[in-house]
């Protein structure tokens, strides 16, 4: 059997290392992630490490670069730049 995957419209922000006020603005509960620094949790001055999302599946890690989806049922999860590009395409305003 074979299947298609619906079209369905995302919302996505790119880490960069440096944005992190964009993505606190896209994932605004507190708990939804952690900042890494030496394998330790960091603070807000120390977001330049990856980043920790709880997920549906558990913890999973945004490596800069990634992308980080919020997901149909209001949940955010990275995704790698190849396969989001794969994936999805930009919707116009």
């Amino acid at each position: 059997m074979k299947f298609r995957k619906k079209p369905v419209v995302i919302e996505a922000i790119r880490w960069t290392g440096k944005n992190w006020k964009e993505l606190l603005k896209f994932i605004p509960a507190v708990g939804n992630m952690w900042w890494l620094k030496n394998g330790s949790v960091g603070g807000l001055s120390e977001m330049k490490q990856p980043v920790i999302l709880k997920t549906l599946e558990g913890n999973m890690q945004a490596n800069i670069g990634d992308w980080i989806i919020k997901g149909v049922k209001g949940e955010f999860y990275p995704c790698k730049p190849d396969i989001f590009k794969s994936t999805y395409e930009k919707v116009k305003d």
